[in-house]
């Protein structure tokens, strides 16, 4: 019954193309079913009973950028009357590895991307607490005053962990807010056998969640989660006034494959990155970014040809290793075999950056992608 109500509903709301979270009387199956499902996720977050607050938004950019309005409204409500002149010179935090979503913020915000201070990381992407506490003691010797720090759960390029608990202390120490964006990462929550990664997100004050991603939920699906039910996460939510559906497509996909079934998805997503991981870790031809095994399903590599393995290390050696991965995906596209996404970071020169996301990925299709790198870049 609980579904045919939702599929008239849902009739109806194409009609009017979107739907008003506020307005009730449009779609309130879908606002009820909005309220469970974020209050689910906020307790498997760990947050008391569910308590809190949340909205789905348009992506994880804009989820992120919502934890900042917040986070900014709660210490300086005035700003929303006043704007920026309200407040004393405001400063952000966020790892060297964070998505390109947190400066955005800054700028789009009015704090401006000077004044989000970039954090140094580990060698496997993860943010350095001593870091973070001197660059904050820093900022209070010359006068500005630190507001919001962003832990990320789930790197876009190494799938990093920042370490959550250390800079949740941090944050209590300082009086600051901890924000997680979790938009990769946040999926392994529901794995018994992953969500240790995160541990401490339940200190957070916010997280960015986004079940697009991960959990294989059809796009676009992303929410922000705040751990505190008060007026200036409502001032958030009225932001957008007319929304997509986003509820519908992850309440069914939950309500057919279970908690137990994300977990599954998940749990066999990192096994997959662990077999690529093994498979080529001692392999000749292959070199890993970084010595250790990935903390989630991003596995980054060289493929080093042949003709590559004698030079000695050294500029040359770097610019032609920098243009091997452009062209085995190049080939790869142009054969229709498979694709495999590559990039820089910091001073590495292009690796391929293999991420699955796919339970429905095979071992042998992990074994052809290996043999297809080779097969490929034999005479490179």
């Amino acid at each position: 019954i609980m579904v045919c109500v939702c599929v008239c509903v849902c009739v109806c709301v194409c009609v009017w193309v979107c739907v008003d979270r506020f307005t009730y009387g449009i779609a309130p199956v879908f606002v009820l079913m909005e309220q469970l499902t974020l209050k689910k996720m906020r307790e498997i977050i760990g947050w008391p009973n569910g308590e809190g607050d949340g909205i789905f938004s348009p992506g994880g950019a804009i989820s992120n950028m919502y934890s900042v309005m917040v986070a900014r409204y709660k210490h300086y409500p005035e700003v929303k009357i006043k704007g920026m002149t309200a407040a004393p010179r405001l400063v952000l935090f966020t790892s060297e590895h964070s998505h390109y979503s947190i400066k955005k913020a800054s700028a789009v915000l009015g704090f401006g991307t000077e004044n989000l201070i970039l954090l140094r990381t580990d060698e496997r992407g993860r943010v350095i607490p001593a870091d973070l506490e001197n660059k904050v003691i820093d900022a209070k010797q010359k006068g500005f005053v630190p507001m919001f720090v962003n832990a990320t759960a789930g790197s876009t390029v190494y799938g990093a962990f920042d370490p959550i608990n250390e800079i949740a202390d941090i944050c209590e120490k300082y009086s600051m807010w901890l924000h997680v964006d979790g938009a990769w990462g946040g999926g392994l929550l529901m794995s018994r056998k992953h969500r240790h990664k995160l541990n401490g997100i339940e200190r957070a004050n916010s997280v960015t969640w986004n079940p697009h991603k991960m959990m294989g939920v059809p796009l676009q699906c992303s929410a922000i989660l705040v751990r505190e039910k008060c007026s200036c996460c409502l001032t958030v939510c009225a932001i957008q006034c007319g929304r997509h559906v986003d509820i519908f497509k992850f309440w069914l996909m939950w309500k057919s494959k279970g908690t137990i079934g994300f977990e599954k998805h998940i749990d066999r997503c990192l096994e997959l990155s662990e077999y690529l991981y093994h498979k080529i870790k001692n392999r000749e031809g292959y070199e890993m970014v970084f010595e250790c095994e990935p903390q989630h399903t991003n596995v980054c590599f060289w493929y080093i040809p042949p003709n590559l393995r004698l030079l000695p290390d050294g500029e040359e050696k770097r610019q032609r290793l920098h243009r091997v991965a452009p062209k085995i995906k190049a080939m790869m596209m142009e054969c229709g075999t498979t694709m495999v996404g590559y990039q820089p970071q910091g001073d590495k020169v292009n690796f391929f950056r293999m991420v699955i996301s796919n339970p429905a990925v095979t071992r042998s299709d992990i074994d052809f992608l290996i043999d297809e790198i080779e097969r490929l870049g034999q005479d490179l």
